[in-house]
């Protein structure tokens, strides 16, 4: 067994998620924020599920940020959000779209009267 073979968990992505591999529900994108309700008791999570309430305790975070801080990919760290919401210990979000750009010619057109009024 490789040196990096060793630094890698034991544990593989399924058993973290049960067996499964699709999350409850399919509502997750990568910019997805995640927030963790204060008032639900911590006990009977899994370590990795205790994990992603405590560090969303600290602010809001995208579910990029949570499978970055886990080490666990994308998809597992879907599942394990899902179980979440199920059971009330987090809410999630979508992330605010960005606004359109202004019109420049309609922002020139407000300058050009600006500087007319001056």
């Amino acid at each position: 067994m490789s040196g990096d073979r060793r630094l890698k968990g034991l544990v593989r992505p399924y058993v973290v998620t049960d067996g499964r591999s699709h999350p409850s529900r399919n509502t997750f994108d990568l910019v997805t924020l995640v927030s963790a309700m204060p008032d639900r008791p911590l006990a009977g999570l899994s370590p990795e599920r205790r994990r992603i309430v405590e560090l969303c305790l600290l602010g809001a975070l995208s579910v990029a940020e949570v499978a970055g801080h886990l080490r666990l990919p994308v998809s597992v760290t879907k599942v394990l959000l899902g179980d979440l919401v199920d059971s009330g210990h987090i809410m999630t979000r979508a992330a605010v779209p960005r606004t359109p750009q202004p019109d420049s010619q309609l922002l020139r057109e407000v300058l050009h009267g600006l500087r007319a009024r001056l």
